[in-house]
């Protein structure tokens, strides 16, 4: 038996395991139930919906400079203009709306449109509300704003420079935030590898400005409502959370977060973290709609998305690393510059933070100095993407990694494996604890499926041949189940409030079971196409007893009436960690009130009887179906044993205390769950035209128990897809006049099927994790944190002999074109 093999023999194992102490054995669900509607255009996206009548159309007006002081903006013609409702501009904005709250304390105001200047290509100034969305655009193309340009800064490295043009100038500077942290002997480490035979190994790289594109745009349905208790917005969005981002909007309303009311559709098109960034159109369509005096929908164009949406952030990084003769790696400084674009729009500076407990990667490294800030420029704001921060960080220490291979003479496998964390659990310098896994099998597995000999000879005949072949490998650690404390470190812990901690990863569940016996789970994690679904009804089904046919699962989100909490939503691999703990959790207690209702019509003690195929059964042949256990709760709770409640209806909020706040010396626990990815890729660099086509990837994932390996799969398969596109298309670019010049797909360039065609091999590792009942862990982000940096390794690879330098991302004809003319006019001899 292979070691996977024995791997998923464990994952057997453990799920019979669990199963018996509340349900049947963890079944095979062999399709999405997600699939059929989507795939039959029985969608239910916000666009096809019309919850309310007489709702109007918005259309944004935007600035068309970088950076500009708004002197006027006149909006009469565009409110004279035939089914014009309203006109919302600056001095609307500043007169009803607050500026969102930050995460941090830096006087950077941030409102939905620009108010006093604009900031960005993009930024909304005002928005009309007409019949229809032509009357609207027609409408504001006769808004005339008259701007007074201002100097402007693009890039993270120009935003610090001294007398850079400064965005907000009540901040006095570029810098958002700015925290230094050190953990463990540094300087010593450092010290002791210079002068006792080791090496410093250092190297400065850049990771690009990239999004997700999902296929359906941002889309806004609001309403601004007069009630008895008050003025309140009930809204509808394809926003898939977080929820902190609730109490934001309310914030900026100032309304109590109860008179903020806010509707997900089952079907959001797709979000990888972008959608998140919605928030700010919901607001400012609210404000329209109270103007109005109408609902008011707006749903946003491709240009627009491209233009003025949101992205991961750019990194501009320092990493340095001791290293003792033998190749360990005893410390590590990291200097981390994140690009957040015009505003420090709340969540971020998430992407600086949220892999802080695994910032040391799979490695054993005692001893941490950590520098982070974050610097605005006069480009789109930034937010989440999938894996943020995780790309950033490892693109930085794993290239790092190979460098430390090249100053120790080691196998670039090698000084990894001598490096790797081999006893769990690990808590890192920085707080993290890593609950379980075997990172040195994973890494073989990788190897394994790479028949790396193969390979190897593959580049050797190539060189031979004067051909470029390159391998690179990417190891991460996968963070999952976010606990939401890391935010509290951009403030310094002296400034943090007592008693005002941040923390955790709570996810809520709602399950019900009606008189026939059939069970509704109610999530409030708000998925984007992940297939939350069909695993939520796996697990109660599992827990229950029950086939799967019996269990409906709703994932519409009502604030007003799901079960959710501050920390809900789709992000950060949260649903397998915690989601399907609640799950577990909820269940039981249904399980526990029908073992006593059977116990009445069986007349047996209820701990004998277990819930099996439908029905509960006692050991000795007895039994009763599942739905006739519940119709006695729901039509004979008078017969229920004295102290079982009559309740079907329960609610599970699943709290792990090892995501508790940072502290006082800075440490946490940034995640409730770690995971590992070990990546191989091979490459081949047409000598011509540079053009890179991958031959082979090897990806293993330990994902923890695996719940449904078809969604594993695709989860996998979909996060390579993602990676690529940072790694060799996808990149949002600005010239230096703060003019964008990537807004069109014309110029931003995206993978399809067809750059997908390489051999693909992939395999898994189970080490459950003991801190979720199941001993799952997340596992939607892995490949698209271990991809790029595995790419651009194997191009470094292939360029080796040529001498060229890899520091950034992403790389393609173009890119390898100018950094081998660079090389060689460097290597050049002066003449």
């Amino acid at each position: 038996m292979s070691e996977s093999a024995q791997g998923r023999a464990a994952q057997g194992r453990a799920a019979q395991g669990r199963a018996a102490q509340g349900g049947a054995a963890q079944r095979w669900v062999p399709s999405r139930i997600e699939d059929g509607p989507l795939v039959a255009g029985r969608g239910r996206f916000l666009d096809d919906m019309d919850p309310l009548p007489g709702t109007l159309v918005a259309a944004v007006v935007r600035s068309t400079q970088p950076h500009a002081r708004l002197r006027s903006v006149d909006l009469s013609r565009a409110r004279s203009y035939p089914g014009v409702a309203a006109v919302v501009g600056p001095d609307e904005v500043r007169a009803a709306l607050r500026p969102f709250p930050l995460s941090t304390g830096t006087a950077m105001p941030y409102y939905p449109t620009g108010v006093d200047k604009v900031r960005f290509v993009g930024e909304p100034i005002a928005v009309v509300v007409a019949t229809d969305r032509f009357t609207a655009e027609d409408a504001a193309e006769l808004v005339r704003v008259d701007y007074e340009p201002l100097d402007v800064v693009v890039g993270a490295r120009a935003a610090l420079a001294p007398g850079a043009p400064l965005l907000h100038e009540a901040a006095g500077s570029n810098v958002a935030t700015d925290r230094t942290f050190r953990f463990g002997p540094v300087q010593e480490a450092f010290a002791s590898a210079a002068r006792g035979g080791g090496h410093v190994v250092e190297g400065e790289y850049d990771f690009p400005r990239y999004s997700s594109v999902p296929m359906e745009c941002y889309s806004v349905i609001a309403n601004w409502q007069h009630t008895d208790s008050g003025p309140g917005v009930e809204a509808w969005a394809n926003f898939h959370g977080p929820f902190t981002m609730v109490p934001v909007m309310a914030g900026a309303l100032g309304l109590p977060t109860s008179a903020v009311r806010l509707h997900v559709p089952a079907d959001i098109g797709g979000s990888f973290g972008i959608k998140a960034g919605i928030y700010p159109y919901v607001v400012l369509m609210a404000l329209a709609s109270k103007h109005a005096g109408t609902p008011v929908r707006w749903t946003e164009d491709r240009v627009e998305h491209l233009l003025a949406s949101s992205s991961g952030s750019d990194r501009a990084m320092r990493f340095a690393a001791a290293v003792t003769q033998s190749g360990e790696v005893t410390a590590l400084r990291v200097d981390l510059v994140d690009n957040v674009g015009a505003y420090l729009r709340p969540p971020e500076p998430s992407t600086l933070y949220r892999c802080f407990g695994n910032i040391t990667g799979p490695y054993r490294i005692g001893a941490v100095e950590i520098r982070a800030r974050a610097v605005v420029t006069n480009s789109m704001p930034t937010g989440l993407n999938r894996g943020f921060g995780g790309q950033q960080l490892y693109f930085g220490l794993e290239r790092l990694m190979d460098a430390v291979a090249g100053a120790t003479g080691l196998d670039v496998l090698e000084v990894r494996r001598r490096n790797l964390v081999d006893t769990f659990p690990y808590e890192s310098p920085t707080g993290g604890c890593y609950d379980s896994g075997d990172y040195a099998r994973a890494l073989e597995l990788a190897v394994r499926a790479a028949d790396l000999d193969e390979l190897r000879a593959r580049q050797t005949a190539a060189r031979a041949e004067g051909l470029h072949y390159g391998i690179g490998v990417g190891l991460v650690v996968d963070p999952s189940g976010t606990n939401i404390g890391y935010v509290g470190l951009a403030t310094p812990a002296e400034e943090r409030r007592p008693g005002r901690d941040k923390s955790g990863s709570t996810e809520h569940v709602r399950i019900s079971v009606d008189m026939q016996g059939i069970v509704t789970v109610m999530l409030g994690s708000v998925p984007q196409g992940q297939g939350h679904a069909t695993v939520a009804r796996q697990v109660a089904a599992d827990r229950l007893g029950l086939p799967v046919e019996q269990v409906r699962v709703v994932v519409d989100m009502d604030t007003a009436t799901t079960p959710w909490t501050v920390t809900s939503g789709s992000y950060s691999s949260r649903f397998a960690p915690l989601v399907t703990s609640a799950v577990v959790q909820a269940a039981d207690r249904i399980a526990a009130t029908l073992r006593a209702a059977a116990s009445v019509m069986l007349d047996l003690p209820p701990d004998e009887l277990s819930l099996v195929d439908g029905t509960l059964r006692h050991p000795s042949g007895p039994s009763v179906a599942f739905r006739h256990a519940a119709g006695v709760v729901h039509w004979d709770p008078a017969s229920l044993p004295a102290g079982t409640s009559a309740r079907l209806y329960e609610e599970a909020a699943f709290t792990p205390h090892e995501t508790s706040a940072a502290t006082a010396d800075d440490r946490i626990n940034s995640s409730l769950c770690y995971g590992f990815v070990a990546e191989i890729v091979a490459l081949r660099i047409d000598p011509d035209t540079l053009e890179i086509a991958i031959d082979r990837v090897s990806s293993v994932h330990d994902a923890g128990t695996v719940l449904n390996q078809q969604l594993l799969d695709g989860q996998v398969h979909g996060a390579l897809v993602h990676a690529l596109g940072g790694a060799q298309y996808e990149e949002f670019t600005y010239a230096p006049s703060g003019q964008p010049t990537s807004a069109t797909f014309l110029d931003y360039l995206c993978p399809t099927s067809a750059e997908t065609a390489y051999d693909l091999r992939t395999d898994h590792l189970v080490s459950p994790s003991p801190l979720t009942p199941l001993g799952a862990k997340g596992c939607g982000e892995g490949s698209s944190m271990s991809f790029p940096v595995a790419f651009a390794n194997a191009v470094a690879d292939a360029l080796a002999p040529s001498g060229v330098e890899i520091t950034r991302l992403p790389l393609h004809g173009e890119v390898l074109h100018q950094l081998m003319e660079k090389n060689e006019k460097e290597t050049q001899p002066w003449r």
